[in-house]
């Protein structure tokens, strides 16, 4: 933006005030010579220089590289105008685990003087000039009425207002206080403000509003106990969900090993089966030959941010990561959580052990490897309200109070592996699976009433299904294998928003009926026989839109296809899409190779069915497959759209 045309008028205001009247010359750094040429020409005396140099009044940079960091500082510390712009989000989504306002180059550069570049986005469009009220809004003055309120000594902080600063104070204990003397002020008077106010005792029971003052309390705590603040005083008192903090861990530093190869596509979350209580403080310990590695850690699993919901059930984000990159850390979460070692993704580190001190035994029970006793003795005794069952393919986090009612996780582990290896199967992927999958219970979650992902997250209400072998075996497991059928969809033959939550549904059917022996029309009431064909005969009587084709509509095509050619041809095509080069990139183009290419599988010209259907079936691809036999039993036939 320092270069645009249009933005002209605006960095030239801005260099003339920068100057203030100072008879030095513009710096311009090397890499922004159209923006030197836009000074010269306008009669402000510049010139490219490869780094700061003596006798300029301003001096012009971008924000990506903190090389001359304390040369900057010190030149505006002595009346120097810094013209400095970038954004951060790119390093941002660089860097997972490192906050940007710490370690953005530019904020390196520019927090010494109150200034931080977030690491957002904005979507384009018009946005409404701030009232005179919001214009007057300043973050110390916010603060400081927020602390009246606390205290209830005046005043009713405004909504607009209250909701900023949470997000202003949110970002701002992301910054590094330690050699700013403001800084750590406002930390001392945010900690003094919590301690006194003390934490609301948010739960399912008594949840808050997220515009609330009691919300701002939970996300600056939060905040600050991610900042190394000690926030032990904070903790005590934690309502359901957290772990007494009344519990002293041992100092007695616990050695576990961890398998630092990850194959996988995406970066890895390795179980340790240790908790760090709420308010405590984890050191963690690496070799020194994996500390600067890419390795992080992380403590808490829930890793939904509810800070959209309208309501809350618990703090909005109650995990913290950060990077290994010294031999020794030291790490708090306010909320307390399960501690994971984080390996990215094609890491070939091999067998190492990472050492924790101040942290407990969580229940954890890995299929093949944990004994019936050593599962019996730590389910009983451990003080950790999370614990974990494990096999080489899925991972399960539901509450220690629902464990211990387990007395053998065996079997229905052994029954989780069998119904993961179909889930392979038929994506065409390798199993054991290269990162188990890994599905995680929470009080309150950001979408839905499962949402697939890395992990995968239900509500607790879920938790009996995920651990009774009899439950799934009796009346199945249709939401988990949706959300893990969602995990193998992939962009070549997933047509948005029409397929989003229908082809996912494969793998329930799939499961259901190949490992749990449930037939399709019982799997799901949706699945019913009289249901399947009065949605074929409603689609139809709208003349067959696309715009209709989508969830139950959709599947139906593709049941209809296998209940003809099997399971076989979808296994194979998912297959060869994993190494199919040119895949279009728009929908018609994506359903029309899909169309090809299964009517080549099975040997049979399918235009007509997936015309029948509403597909953009193009004339080329319909001429190309006419030389193949007609598909004589198609359920579709007699209701072939005209061209």
């Amino acid at each position: 933006m320092l270069c645009a045309p249009k933005m002209g008028p605006f960095v030239l205001n801005a260099v003339r005030w920068l100057a203030r009247g100072q008879t030095g010359k513009v710096g311009v750094d090397v890499s922004l010579k159209t923006l030197c040429a836009l000074l010269s020409g306008h009669g402000l005396k510049s010139s490219l220089e490869p780094q700061l140099a003596g006798g300029l009044a301003v001096y012009c940079c971008k924000a990506y590289s903190d090389a001359q960091a304390k040369q900057l500082r010190e030149f505006v510390a002595e009346g120097g105008g810094l013209l400095i712009g970038g954004q951060s989000w790119w390093w941002a989504s660089q860097n997972p685990g490192r906050s940007a306002l710490a370690g953005f180059p530019g904020n390196v550069i520019l927090n010494g003087f109150g200034l931080s570049i977030l690491p957002h986005t904005l979507q384009p469009g018009c946005f409404p000039v701030p009232t005179p009220q919001m214009r007057s809004y300043h973050f110390r003055k916010a603060l400081s009425e927020f602390q009246a309120v606390l205290n209830q000594r005046r005043g009713n902080l405004e909504k607009n207002w209250l909701a900023k600063l949470r997000a202003d104070g949110a970002a701002f204990l992301r910054i590094p206080a330690g050699d700013v003397p403001a800084y750590m002020s406002m930390h001392r008077l945010i900690r003094k403000m919590l301690r006194s106010s003390g934490l609301p005792a948010v739960s399912r029971e008594n949840p808050v509003a997220s515009d609330s003052h009691e919300a701002a309390v939970l996300c600056l705590a939060t905040e600050l106990a991610r900042s190394g603040t000690d926030c032990s005083k904070l903790a005590q008192g934690l309502g359901a969900g957290t772990c007494p903090s009344s519990l002293d861990p041992s100092e007695h530093p616990i050695t576990v090993p961890i398998d630092g190869n990850n194959p996988g596509s995406g970066e890895s979350w390795v179980s340790t089966g240790l908790y760090v209580l709420s308010g405590h403080n984890a050191e963690v310990s690496l070799p020194e030959a994996v500390a600067c590695s890419g390795l992080k850690v992380q403590i808490g699993c829930h890793t939904d941010d509810l800070t959209m919901a309208s309501k809350l059930s618990r703090a909005p984000v109650v995990t913290h990561q950060c990077c290994m990159d010294k031999t020794t850390q030291s790490l708090s979460c306010l909320w307390g959580g399960l501690f994971y070692v984080i390996v990215p993704k094609g890491s070939e580190l091999g067998p190492l052990s990472v050492t924790i001190k101040r942290a407990v035994r969580a229940p954890y029970y890995k299929l093949g490897e944990t004994s019936l006793e050593e599962w019996r003795s730590c389910v009983q005794k451990s003080p950790a309200p999370w614990g974990e069952l494990a096999t080489d393919n899925i991972i399960l986090t539901v509450p220690t109070a629902s464990l211990r009612a387990l007395e053998d996780p065996a079997p229905v582990l052994r029954l989780w592996d069998e119904m993961m290896q179909a889930i392979a199967r038929l994506a065409a992927q390798p199993f054991p699976f290269r990162r188990p999958e890994r599905i995680v219970a929470d009080v309150q979650i950001s979408a839905g009433w499962m949402h697939s992902g890395y992990p995968i997250m239900c509500h607790l209400e879920s938790v009996q299904e995920l651990i009774s072998e009899t439950h799934m075996r009796g009346s199945g497991l249709w939401g988990p294998i949706h959300e893990l059928g969602h995990n193998q969809q992939r962009h070549g033959w997933e047509f948005p928003p029409h397929t989003t939550e229908a082809t996912c549904n494969l793998w329930s059917v799939y499961v259901h009926e190949t490992v749990l022996g449930i037939p399709r029309a019982r799997a799901h009431p949706a699945l019913s026989p009289a249901q399947r064909e009065e949605r074929v005969r409603e689609h139809l009587a709208k003349g067959a839109p696309l715009s209709n084709w989508d969830v139950w509509t959709a599947l139906e095509t593709y049941l209809q296809l296998q209940e003809a050619f099997g399971w076989e041809p979808f296994t194979q095509l998912f297959a060869e899409y994993q190494t199919l080069s040119g895949i279009p990139q728009d929908n018609a183009g994506k359903m029309n190779l899909w169309v090809r290419k299964f009517s080549e599988k099975v040997q049979k010209n399918l235009a007509p069915f997936f015309e029948a259907w509403g597909w953009p079936v193009r004339k080329e691809v319909a001429a190309s497959l006419a030389c193949l036999p007609g598909w004589e039993a198609d359920p579709m036939r007699g209701h072939v759209r005209p061209r």
